[in-house]
């Protein structure tokens, strides 16, 4: 379905922007408060259980992103997201009251079930956008993120400076904000007519792996997906955590550096998706995304001077370039029946990639941060993740050709 109407697209931004501004709000803070609940232990220490809660989140995120993205087609997004946004509050306020891992523990579970709103969001743009402005409208909610990543972090990072929990609290009236904006101004997406029967054999988060065997073409896609997904996520996993050892950035500072990073992000997404498509084709932005993520990835982790790491900043906001080139190019061998439940899909790899990189990044960076130890290297995640989306461009150009035909993901 295509809506000439430009106000869905813009309130759907919204909500995006809202939502990672409350994510971001947190994210200069974790150091602080995991310290903070884990008295005696190193940064690097801490690290590894701020790791464990992630990968908590992301197990909910993996299990239950496939039951909301089959309750979005079945009942329509705008419940989902409206009910993911208040139970997004809740969690914050727990982990703002936390005292211990415990209380953090239930606040990440409770959060992770309902994490959907950028998912669901997807398959929103999905309904309402032609073929041909799929990639584009991606590259929006990517811009909507960073543009949230520009306002979040520096806000989270001045609320810091006071508390380690003020930002939690921030987070929680942010996310209560961008509910009570839903319920007013989003109109429901799906159509009635193309809406599906909710039916449990959509729900098992483990079909993603028969999704990924079953139609020949798409599993590569996913594969890559998947790939690029455990690599990247190893900014969102070690960052604060990265920065604080390696050159012992306050909350001030890491949330300057995700602002900075924000700017570039939203301005790459929101300008550079389309006419770079338009110029070199979607196959070949992923590749230069790609490439481009790599040689950042292999710079951070040898840099020794934080200034150098934040005038390094635009070019490695500049590899996000190839992530809505490679969504849509997936949305596109979808039909409009399981746009939701593709975008769940998608969600759930997502979400297994935050099981995965959490776990062993924040292991690697452990490692390599004991000052005791023969080899002081912070920056190995980085290198560790730069070899494994080396791999997934040897996929990508191997398995995954120019002009792939791929039969549309049907029921």
């Amino acid at each position: 379905m295509t809506s000439k109407n430009s106000l869905p697209i813009k309130i759907i931004i919204l909500t995006v922007i809202l939502d990672s501004v409350g994510i971001g709000i947190m994210i200069p803070v974790l150091p602080s408060l995991m310290t903070d609940v884990l008295p005696g232990k190193t940064v690097a220490e801490a690290a590894v259980w701020g790791g464990i809660l992630a990968s908590i989140f992301a197990v909910m995120q993996f299990i239950f992103g496939p039951i909301l993205g089959s309750l979005s087609d079945a009942f329509g997004r705008r419940p989902v997201i409206l009910i993911s946004l208040v139970f997004m509050a809740l969690d914050y306020i727990i982990m703002g009251l936390a005292t211990s891992v415990w209380m953090l523990l239930f606040g990440r579970v409770l959060g992770g079930i309902t994490a959907s709103t950028h998912s669901t969001a997807a398959a929103y743009v999905a309904d309402i956008s032609s073929s041909e402005q799929k990639a584009a409208r991606f590259g929006y909610i990517g811009a909507g993120f960073g543009i949230g990543f520009v306002l979040g972090p520096i806000i989270g990072g001045l609320l810091g400076e006071i508390g380690p929990r003020i930002p939690f609290f921030a987070a929680a009236f942010v996310s209560a904000l961008n509910a009570v904006a839903c319920y007013f101004f989003l109109q429901e997406s799906l159509d009635k007519k193309i809406q599906r029967q909710f039916s449990l054999k959509n729900i098992n988060p483990f079909k993603i792996f028969e999704a990924i065997t079953k139609f020949d073409g798409l599993k590569f896609f996913l594969l890559v997906f998947l790939l690029y997904s455990i690599s990247t996520a190893v900014y969102a996993a070690i960052w604060p955590y990265f920065t604080a050892e390696r050159f012992s950035w306050s909350p001030g500072m890491i949330g300057l550096s995700l602002t900075i990073y924000g700017i570039c992000f939203a301005f790459i997404q929101g300008v550079l998706v389309q006419p770079t498509i338009n110029l070199i084709g979607r196959y070949n932005t992923v590749l230069l995304g790609f490439g481009i993520e790599i040689i950042a990835m292999v710079l951070i982790a040898i840099i020794t001077n934080g200034w150098f790491l934040i005038a390094l900043t635009p070019l490695a906001s500049l590899g996000v370039i190839g992530q809505p080139a490679l969504t849509a190019l997936m949305s596109d061998k979808v039909d409009e029946r399981n746009q939701g439940s593709l975008q769940g899909v998608i969600a759930s790899l997502t979400a297994l990639s935050m099981i995965i990189t959490p776990l062993s990044m924040t292991w690697i960076l452990s490692q390599f941060s004991n000052r005791n130890s023969e080899i002081y290297f912070p920056g190995a995640p980085f290198m560790a993740s730069a070899a494994l989306l080396a791999i997934c461009v040897s996929v990508f150009l191997i398995w995954v050709p120019k002009s792939s035909q791929i039969k549309n993901f049907k029921n």
